[in-house]
């Protein structure tokens, strides 16, 4: 994920439910301390997280086998504090969020077809 800058594990664990992590987040000139703590972990099939920091909401990972493949989905539902705009916020930073996932999806798949 080319927006995170450094991964600090909270927890002795480093994988599962229960998993927390500060992951330092850099988009463009602004950075912030995301705090993320594993909520749903099923082996091979998806990890779901929740964002406790400067912006809160949730994300998930999901693999799914389709027509001998496996898609890979990625969803996230993020808020803004309302001191730094809330959703007037969210609506500016959709797209800038969405070409650095984008370039994030684009880089995983490239590590994946190398083997």
């Amino acid at each position: 994920m080319a927006d995170a800058e450094s991964i600090e594990f909270l927890t002795d664990q480093r994988r599962g439910t229960g998993t927390k992590m500060r992951v330092l987040t850099r988009v463009g000139p602004l950075h912030t301390d995301d705090i993320m703590e594993v909520t749903d972990w099923v082996e091979e099939r998806a990890i779901g997280v929740r964002h406790s920091g400067l912006v809160t909401g949730w994300g998930r990972f999901d693999l799914a086998a389709v027509a001998g493949a496996t898609r890979f989905s990625w969803t996230e539902d993020l808020s803004f504090p309302w001191y730094l705009g809330g959703g007037i916020t969210a609506w500016f930073a959709r797209p800038v969020l969405a070409a650095i996932w984008r370039r994030n999806l684009s880089g995983l798949k490239r590590l994946l077809e190398r083997g």
